[in-house]
């Protein structure tokens, strides 16, 4: 009798207790072939965290004490200056490029293109020795200014101002990318509405447009945040001490191995509060189009006599990042020949960097729509921490990253140790933001009622997100895709630790010989990196140029 009177009962409480927790988790029921791919890459997310955490906690009270010296406090308040300047400049340099290449009848617009987003691929490391030889002391501005001016010494280019100017040059495609892919699709009609309001074309723009554009500027602008506190190439040569420099200083020297799992958890920490900064920047706010075609119906404005100031603020920006540095690798280059260098054997190393880089793109864009779609269809607490999780791994020094992946392999998963699995899962923790970020942006411009018109004709959410919903995000899946192939193919840190014996690729080349000091023998492999990761930018603008667009044009 007890049982039957409380039975009843007991099963309605259980039944509220489990609907309150599957809305608290799972507001609207997210299927199964997307939150179970998502829960397994956060479980190999969590790898290096952990290991940092067992580490760590290796070291006992005393390395706790190193943590709270004042000398910890300074080299975290020198970080979040670079890091916050970095990303301010890129996000300035690259809004007005991406408006110029999608909405203006700009010049050789496919030319720049291409050539405003090859800056990603070169190293910082290689970036920094280009400045050093640049505008160093003895370098060639200073031979320059001497023989023209008589000016036989000039600033020091090292320290902040060093590690500022390389790391805005070369990581100004992060915001780039994702702001033009978003103002491919953006709906030019509410431009439109704007303007016949009476509201000029720039109150237009920072009224309508680049509100529009936040999704995708906060995105990239996540990516360079990351990335810049990750960095270790520029700081290291500009001698500007971050955290990823005293991290280096440590592992490298093996002084203290748990202070250097400390700061990486410290490093790890104020990557997260980037995270949370970038959720609260974002809000909940959606941007859907209203047609799912006006990815191909874009305003061109004419620029008229504006033209030579675009042109030339095109210019001086590939100058400067791209340009030159290549002029002094072909310099260098060719003393290289001259002196007996042999860049025959240099293919080889380009094959496995581009095939290795190719597989690693391939499954980080697969393993990101999960992740984006998850985050932006279904948003709950743990889509949240989903998502939120896949950008720490972005922010870790490689080096923490890949020991991480070897003690799981050599402790627990032998037979993946020294594969090119092992690599490639590194590939994924480190590189997964940049897929994630663009894939985000733009299912954010995506309206679900597209995707409940295919449900109501009794599609299945598989069948409906395949043949509807990625069809219309694939520009930001490819945005991300080629992200993740450039950084891959300059990625350092995690090659060297986590390749197979015998595996080298054309970064590791770069950087045996730049160690050294071999500027010419680095100067080849720079230059044929930088040749193969843009193969895969040129398609990826031919094949956004072949889209049709309206001949429409705004004076």
């Amino acid at each position: 009798m007890v049982l039957e009177y409380y039975s009843p009962r007991g099963l309605l409480i259980l039944q509220r207790l489990i609907r309150y927790f599957k809305e608290l988790i799972f507001q609207n029921s997210p299927p199964l072939f997307l939150w179970v791919p998502a829960l397994c890459i956060v479980l190999l997310l969590l790898v290096s965290p952990s290991y940092l955490i067992i580490r760590s906690f290796g070291g006992g009270w005393d390395g706790l004490d190193l943590v709270f010296r004042m000398r910890v406090l300074e080299i975290l308040v020198r970080t979040i200056i670079l890091v916050v300047s970095v990303t301010v400049a890129t996000v300035l340099i690259s809004v007005p490029l991406a408006w110029l290449q999608v909405r203006t009848d700009l010049y050789f617009v496919r030319f720049w293109r291409v050539i405003t987003s090859l800056p990603l691929v070169i190293p910082t490391y290689v970036g920094g020795f280009i400045l050093v030889v640049e505008w160093g002391p003895k370098g060639i501005l200073q031979v320059i200014l001497e023989l023209l001016l008589g000016i036989d010494r000039i600033p020091d280019i090292s320290g902040f101002s060093g590690a500022f100017f390389i790391l805005s040059l070369l990581s100004f495609p992060y915001v780039l990318l994702p702001v033009r892919a978003a103002l491919r699709r953006m709906d030019d009609t509410l431009e439109d509405s704007s303007r016949s309001l009476g509201h000029n074309r720039f109150a237009t723009f920072l009224r309508v447009t680049l509100p529009l554009l936040r999704p995708s500027i906060i995105a990239g602008a996540l990516l360079v945040a990351l990335y810049t506190l990750s960095d270790f190439g520029a700081v290291s040569l500009m001698r500007y001490e971050t955290f990823t420099w005293a991290i280096f200083s440590q592992y490298e020297g093996s002084l203290n191995r748990y202070f250097g799992a400390l700061l990486s958890l410290i490093l790890m920490v104020l990557a997260l509060v980037i995270v949370m900064s970038e959720g609260f920047m974002r809000g909940k706010s959606r941007y859907y189009t209203s047609d799912s075609n006006k990815e191909f119906a874009v305003s061109v404005v004419r620029l008229g006599h504006w033209q030579w100031v675009a042109q030339m603020y095109s210019a001086i920006i590939c100058l400067l990042s791209l340009l030159l540095p290549c002029a002094i690798l072909v310099y260098w280059v060719f003393q290289g020949v001259q002196g007996g260098e042999q860049v025959g054997s240099l293919w080889s190393l380009a094959w496995n960097s581009a095939w290795i880089s190719a597989l690693a793109a391939i499954v980080t864009m697969g393993a990101a729509i999960p992740v984006a779609y998850l985050a932006v269809r279904f948003p709950s607490p743990l889509s949240s921490v989903i998502e939120r999780v896949t950008y720490i791994g972005f922010a870790l020094p490689g080096i923490a990253v890949a020991l991480g992946l070897v003690f799981l392999g050599a402790r627990h998963i032998p037979w993946v140790y020294q594969s090119f699995w092992i690599l490639i899962a590194g590939y994924l923790i480190l590189f997964l933001p940049a897929a994630v970020g663009s894939t985000r942006a733009s299912l954010l411009q995506i309206q679900p009622n597209l995707e409940h018109a295919g449900r109501s004709l009794g599609r299945g959410p598989f069948f409906v997100m395949r043949s509807v919903t990625f069809p219309l995000m694939r520009s930001g899946v490819l945005a991300g895709g080629a992200l993740v192939f450039l950084l891959t193919m300059k990625e350092l840190p995690a090659t060297l630790i986590l390749s197979p014996l015998g595996f080298s690729t054309l970064a590791t080349s770069i950087w045996s010989a730049s160690s050294e000091a071999l500027f010419a023998a680095a100067a080849a492999p720079s230059l044929l990196l930088i040749l193969v990761a843009a193969i895969p930018m040129t398609l990826l603008s031919l094949q956004e140029d072949r889209r049709p667009k309206a001949s429409r044009e705004i004076d």
